[in-house]
């Protein structure tokens, strides 16, 4: 199949499951969290991607108090946090981040702050400079929020971004923003971002004359 070619501004990058491999750990603690409130595990599963756990729990339990759900989400945050036990990077992530030091990046990313530097820790990654954690926004993807706070910390108009990210909540996210969306692995297949890749070794950086990233996919 032959390359793909973006071109952009900036880059908006998902953490789970773009740059970081943790479906190990997210599997163990929802399927706990599933057996606990009596809910098959597959269809939590289904839910659970990309989105803060607050909002995965109100479609889960719907009818729950939301600071129920809200106080249930902080007690699963510090489990997450402390359970780095099969982290790892998403193949040629650490390489990705490397090609874009000095361009226009950030992370954005449903995890809170402890959480996302846990993971990026366990998985050997830099946390880019511009982050945009759950703390950041008031509405968790699939709103749009996260990506055009990230765009605007860049000072980069959203339709010159492109986002990478791995769940359906993450991809309609960066759609809704009116940006194009690479999708990293099988799940994001199926949610028809612009393009597709296998994992970060499929991705090369090239930096422009003046400002601007051209992406080889593929």
């Amino acid at each position: 199949m032959p390359a793909t070619v973006l071109t952009a501004r900036a880059l908006l990058l998902d953490m789970d499951g773009t740059l970081v491999d943790s479906d190990a750990v997210v599997e163990r603690i929802w399927r706990r969290w599933a057996e606990r409130h009596g809910l098959d595990g597959d269809e939590v599963m289904k839910v659970v991607h990309g989105r803060q756990g607050h909002a995965s729990m109100a479609m889960l339990l719907p009818g729950r108090p939301m600071a129920q759900n809200h106080a249930d989400n902080a007690r699963m945050l510090a489990e997450e946090t402390a359970d780095t036990d099969g982290v790892v990077e998403v193949p040629g992530a650490a390489a990705f981040l490397a090609s874009l030091r000095g361009l226009p990046h950030a992370l954005v990313t449903s995890a809170d702050a402890a959480l996302a530097g846990a993971r990026m820790a366990a998985a050997g990654l830099p946390v880019p400079g511009v982050r945009i954690t759950a703390e950041s926004v008031g509405a968790s993807k699939p709103d749009p929020e996260g990506f055009l706070k990230g765009a605007a910390e860049l000072g980069v108009d959203p339709a010159d971004c492109v986002v990478f990210e791995d769940s359906g909540a993450g991809i309609a996210a960066g759609r809704a923003a009116g940006m194009r969306v690479v999708g990293v692995g099988a799940r994001a297949a199926a949610h028809g971002p612009d393009a597709v890749v296998r994992d970060l070794t499929q991705v090369r950086v090239e930096a422009l004359d003046g400002p601007g990233i051209r992406l080889h996919l593929g």
